[in-house]
């Protein structure tokens, strides 16, 4: 498929960061907002973008986006949420940390506590955490994914139910208005769900692009869990969710 040079250029961004947005773009390439926007529609008509308010999106499909992507996307409010999530957490807590830039981000918040048990399935999280001698960290076995240093499989969900913890950090890949909440891959579901099953108070992390995006199979609801951290929650429907079902709703960067 041949695009022209900007367009070209605009889907890389979109790889690298997840989304681009239209601000950035007017002053990348020093054109108007209006041709940046009709660069963004010309780039969803062949369906390499997904249009969002303000930018646009790589499409969600069935595959999640690259690991480093998904890393570097809206990284300033995954920290916002990770040190939110870590002012809950007290010293001397059990706990589980699974798959997800976004847990990853608690993790960091969480380096000048003390006395913390860590259980996970997040090779990245237990490398990081594992130097410092104030935390007992465990990791769980099971398949190693390779593109983000996940933990799946039946194996991983066995070792999990041999825990009670006193808190959960689970992250989602797309969140419904209605209050479900979905990831992209079986294996890891079965983890998450096996987390929530085995925690006394569970924390819900999720950037607010979660909102925008679609994913394959179902984790469960919001319900299902206690707290619910963002940088901002766009949606009135689920706010009001979050109202009925008891669940406090944190917005970091608001």
């Amino acid at each position: 498929m041949f695009l022209a040079p900007r367009h070209e250029e605009i889907l890389q961004l979109a790889k690298e960061h997840g989304r681009v947005l239209v601000e950035d773009l007017v002053a990348r390439f020093n054109v108007t907002p209006q041709t940046i926007r009709k660069d963004l529609n010309d780039l969803c008509d062949q369906r390499l973008l997904t249009r969002i308010h303000g930018g646009a999106l790589l499409p969600s499909g069935i595959e999640n986006m690259e690991y480093e992507a998904r890393r570097d996307l809206l990284a300033e409010e995954k920290r916002g949420i990770g040190r939110a999530a870590a002012e809950l957490i007290p010293n001397k807590a059990s706990l589980f940390i699974n798959i997800g830039t976004t847990t990853e981000a608690v993790s960091d918040a969480l380096l000048d506590h003390k006395d913390l048990m860590v259980i996970t399935n997040n090779i990245n999280v237990a490398n990081r955490m594992r130097v410092y001698p104030a935390f007992e960290v465990i990791i769980a076995g099971g398949v190693v994914r390779g593109s983000d240093g996940g933990i799946v499989g039946e194996a991983a969900v066995d070792f999990i139910r041999q825990f009670k913890v006193d808190y959960a950090v689970i992250g989602v890949s797309a969140i419904d208005e209605d209050g479900s909440l979905f990831d992209f891959d079986l294996r890891e579901v079965k983890v998450a769900q096996a987390i929530m099953a085995n925690s006394r108070h569970v924390i819900l992390v999720s950037d607010s692009s979660k909102f925008e995006r679609s994913a394959p199979v179902r984790i469960g609801h919001v319900s299902g869990v206690d707290t619910f951290i963002t940088d901002r929650c766009p949606s009135g429907n689920f706010r009001a969710v979050c109202r009925d079902s008891n669940v406090r709703l944190i917005e970091a960067c608001v």
